[in-house]
């Protein structure tokens, strides 16, 4: 007999920064990454992220990033399955292009057959933007089947748009997540490159120019808003530290005036904190 939704269990990475209210409320099992801070591995959610702008600041180098390791997932994946002999682990992973995650996950889930992996070519906020619909369909849909399921996350998938702003150019240059760096230029002119996530690749596709960064995380909104079709019942904003309360109260204001309903913010972690610099700011929509 094939089994039902309410029989899943959702893992997934701390790189999607998934708001611990939503975890908790679906039992989101959160794995960390991993942040390298002169040559000391930390783990991602494990220390105050204001950490990684203070070790740029006192060394000059950028840490790094790496992905979930295998013995973490078989770890998760043996825990789960002696609670819940009966479940299926569905594991909605981090941009498989962007780091080992996927591959690590697949290695790990070697003869266990109640495993299932979906990419969701996303990070950050595309991610749990991902994650957080997946979760409400398993809800809304007890008695659906696995391969409804997966066709709607796949659906899904390529309805999901994130764009960001970095902070510091300096973090995503260092970085290398981005395929083509050279297009980014230098911090002059007050240009600030936007980064879409396209097909689980961060691609700088435009530049923004002016100083006035309120400004430019409004214009940010507005043109996704106008090159898609979004669905303005929800809207995910992310930042980190380094943005004002009452910049962040203005945005969402903005947003709201555009017609979005339910806009929620997401604190960047320490993976794409790493990636990005501090005072970054992102939008996450679906189609």
């Amino acid at each position: 007999m094939e089994k039902k939704l309410t029989e899943i269990v959702i893992l997934t990475e701390s790189g999607g920064d998934i708001p611990k209210d939503i975890e908790k409320e679906y039992g989101i099992v959160v794995l960390p990454m991993h942040v390298i801070m002169n040559g000391k591995d930390y783990e991602d959610g494990s220390f105050p992220i204001e950490q990684i702008g203070e070790y740029y600041k006192q060394t000059g180098n950028i840490p790094t990033t790496s992905a979930t390791n295998i013995g973490q997932y078989m770890e998760a994946y043996d825990d789960i399955h002696n609670k819940y002999p009966n479940k299926i682990i569905l594991h909605l992973c981090y941009s498989a292009i962007t780091t080992a995650t996927y591959q690590n996950s697949i290695a790990a889930s070697e003869n266990r057959d109640y495993v299932m992996h979906i990419d969701t070519k996303a990070v950050s906020g595309g991610q749990a933007f991902i994650v957080y619909r997946v979760a409400q369909y398993i809800r809304e849909n007890p008695d659906d089947s696995i391969a409804n399921l997966e066709k709607y996350i796949s659906e899904l998938i390529t309805k999901v748009h994130m764009s960001f702003i970095p902070g510091n150019l300096d973090f995503l240059k260092a970085g290398g997540r981005v395929s083509n760096v050279a297009y980014l230029g230098a911090n002059i002119l007050g240009l600030k490159p936007v980064i879409d996530i396209v097909d689980g690749k961060l691609i700088g596709t435009r530049k923004f120019r002016g100083r006035d960064f309120e400004r430019l995380c409004k214009k940010l909104v507005k043109e996704n808003t106008e090159k898609f079709s979004p669905d303005y019942s929800e809207l995910f904003l992310i930042s980190n530290y380094g943005l004002s309360e009452e910049t962040l109260d203005n945005i969402s204001t903005y947003s709201e005036s555009l017609g979005f309903k339910n806009i929620r913010w997401l604190k960047a972690g320490g993976v794409i904190t790493t990636h990005s610099g501090p005072g970054c700011f992102g939008v996450v929509f679906s189609e």
